[in-house]
């Protein structure tokens, strides 16, 4: 800063503070500029999710953008500009959006309005990229706008100015290793390193060595000359197959990691290495699906049945549907798999899409554990048994394990009391301002609402009068408390929503976990005990014995062999279908049957199947609009709980295998004509919903 231009007092002035006081110069509307020669119009999507301006514009482009402004890269346009006396198009709100074609003409008869900026000269939505987003916003009854902003990560400038590394030669191809345990194991890695695309749906041995079967698929595939992605549900999977892959290679900077920890720019970074043909390999979490790698050869989707896999955001798609549209598009290898089984992967084994690849039952019973049952009504024996809330089988089996190492215990709900009910008459315990549910966060502490966090000092039982509780449900944090009672001396520590642990060691603890925060142990747990099992099975969802299958599975696979003493106690009806695959170590048994019943009730995935939220006014017009393919089932309309004081309806749309695009078109198509009405309430579409309850 210059003597003249020094403040008063002689300080100069705080740059920081400039900053904020100055605002971003908006781009230049290049009004009067003249366009490009060849290839004048620039076909552009506009990041405006809005349903009823799902398609292409068509823009001008200034002669000064013209070599910048190519199939792919980021600009910013001016939307909804409008006509001046001088023939110009000029104002309108700024906007992203991409580039999808630059054309001689444009079949728009009036004046375009130019390109307002072009952000960066990076490619970075590929052909291939564009027709599978579009296929999405298609299928999920979307926007192709919206689908570009879960497919393409933000834009960071550093990270595009650095350059991405040289591409690494292909590996070698490497031994099947475990895979050898696996009926056609090794014929699988072959196919993959011969430039194949086997499709199969793994049902993966208990155990720790499914990340380094994930990564000697991916040498495989790179070892072919073709690249490799994977999805994992969580970053703790992540990070394993992560180690995985950089042990068997020896080289890090032949994959790249793809998950929201990493913080925009390295996560930018990475991305760009895969577009740009630099690195072949990928993993990630949900949006990694959408990665842009080069000659793709392999997609493998872990733990398709993991909740974590269906993006919240709409459209709502869901990873393993993703992968196997992607997969048909360029030809590339399918592994969908995990501990569990899941109907859909059952369906594709059915139809003959995939195939499986499983172990003998010889090779299954080596592996797996002891799974013992028990009843909730068994009675403990012992004073120490009582106060810890298990069945005798339970409380012995956790006690000898615990000589020779740590014990899991997997409780279905977190928190201290979840669930509170009056001890006299059994109503459930309720918030006096919203009716939602009282749970007690800790001992001694005042009840708090679980909806809207009011807590309730005075409570008292609205049908009888009775100022005593009793628990309906109890809490991961109220389970390692009694747990800590009952076993004095013995390290107790938790895992769940507040605080997730990757590993434990291998000496004696007990661990008491949530379903899906259960940690790696050295050496494998000495047992594992399954508590509450009524509570995953008794939820009112058709998918309640799949998804307890699939929690129980992957707490059980964490235990060390039936051969190492390894057990595990299941503390729910022993009948029960679930309980019974679990004794058996019998997923794909599991999901088989599940989808025969199914087919006999005509539910997913043997049909299609959408639903509609929202007030029952708004539900009721939107199914009145709505042009419904023939044969269409309306299941419904249900209540809902309130949202914000109204009352919520929903309705579940049931068509024919086939039919699943023309609904989708056809719910789509009946929201854009209730928008185009002035005050309609709004209704939430969900194609696929994951609960259907």
């Amino acid at each position: 800063m210059s003597s003249e231009n020094a403040p008063e007092n002689g300080q100069p002035e705080q740059l920081a503070l400039i900053r904020e006081t100055v605002r971003r110069a908006k781009p230049r509307t290049w009004r009067g500029a003249h366009l490009a020669e060849e290839l004048p119009v620039a076909r552009v999507v506009v990041d405006k999710g809005l349903l009823h301006l799902d398609r292409y514009y068509d823009y001008a482009v200034p002669v000064a953008m013209a070599e910048a402004a190519q199939p792919g890269v980021r600009v910013r346009v001016r939307f909804g500009a409008r006509m001046t006396s001088a023939g110009r198009r000029e104002g309108g709100e700024l906007h992203d959006g991409f580039i999808v074609a630059r054309l001689p003409a444009s079949d728009y008869p009036g004046v375009l309005a130019p390109l307002a900026q072009v952000l960066s000269p990076e490619r970075v939505l590929t052909p291939a990229l564009l027709g599978l987003s579009r296929t999405i916003a298609d299928r999920y009854a979307g926007t192709l706008a919206d689908v570009l902003q879960l497919a393409v990560p933000p834009r960071h400038a550093k990270a595009e100015a650095e350059p991405s590394p040289a591409p690494l030669p292909p590996p070698p191809v490497p031994d099947p290793g475990s895979w050898r345990r696996y009926q056609q194991g090794p014929e699988f890695l072959a196919a993959l390193a011969g430039g194949h695309a086997p499709r199969a749906v793994w049902t993966a041995l208990p155990g720790p060595t499914w990340p380094e079967e994930i990564a000697r698929a991916v040498a495989g595939t790179l070892a072919g000359g073709r690249g490799a992605l994977v999805v994992l549900p969580d970053g703790r999977a992540v990070a394993r197959v992560d180690k995985a892959l950089a042990r068997l290679l020896g080289d890090s900077e032949r994959h790249v990691v793809l998950t929201a920890d990493l913080g925009p720019r390295e996560r930018y970074r990475n991305w760009l290495a895969v577009g740009r043909g630099s690195v072949h390999a990928v993993i990630g979490t949900r949006a990694t699906v959408f990665a842009p790698v080069h000659d793709l050869g392999l997609l493998v989707v872990w733990s398709d049945g993991d909740s974590s896999h269906s993006d919240p955001r709409a459209p709502h798609p869901h990873v393993r549907e993703v992968a196997l549209l992607r997969a048909a598009e360029e030809g590339a290898a399918v592994l969908v798999g995990g501990l569990s089984a899941t109907v859909e992967g059952a369906q594709l084994l059915a139809t003959g899409w995939a195939r499986p690849l499983v172990a003998e039952r010889a090779v299954v019973r080596a592996t797996a554990p002891q799974v013992r049952t028990v009843t909730d009504t068994d009675q403990a024996r012992d004073a120490a048994a009582q106060a810890a809330r298990l069945p005798t089988v339970a409380w012995q089996a956790a006690r000898e394990a615990l000589r020779s190492g740590p014990v899991l215990v997997q409780v279905p709900r977190r928190g201290y009391v979840p669930r509170l009910a009056c001890e006299r008459c059994r109503e459930p315990a309720r918030c006096a301002h919203c009716a939602g549910p009282l749970e007690a966060v800790s001992a001694g502490q005042a009840l708090r609402c679980a909806w809207c966090g009011v807590e309730e000092a005075d409570w008292h039982c609205v049908e009888c009068g009775s100022f005593r509780l009793r628990a309906q449900v109890v809490g991961a944090r109220r389970t390692a408390e009694e747990l800590g009672k009952a076993f004095p001396g013995i390290p107790v520590r938790t895992s769940g929503r507040e605080a997730v642990l990757a590993e434990v060691s291998g000496e004696p603890a007990l661990v008491i976990s949530t379903p899906g925060a259960e940690p790696v142990a050295e050496g494998g747990y000495a047992a594992a005990l399954l508590l509450d099992g009524w509570a995953l099975l008794n939820r009112p969802d058709l998918r309640a014995a799949e998804e307890a299958m699939r929690l129980w599975l992957a707490a059980a696979a964490l235990v060390r062999s039936a051969e190492e003493g390894g057990t595990v106690v299941v503390v729910a009806e022993p009948t029960a279908r679930p309980v019974q695959a679990l004794v058996r170590w019998d997923p794909l048994g599991h999901a088989e049957s599940e989808l025969a019943e199914r087919a006999q009730l005509g539910f997913p995935p043997v049909s299609r199947m959408a639903s509609v939220t929202g007030t029952p006014s708004a539900v009721e017009d939107l199914l009145g609009v709505a042009r419904l393919p023939e044969g269409a089932d309306v299941l419904g309309p249900v209540p809902l709980p309130p949202l914000r004081g109204e009352e919520q309806e929903r309705a579940l749309l049931r068509v024919r295998p086939g039919q699943g695009g023309v609904l989708a078109a056809a719910l789509k198509a009946a929201q854009i004509a209730r928008l185009a009405l002035r005050g309609s309430e709004p209704v939430k579409v969900r194609i696929d919903p994951p609960d259907i309850g």
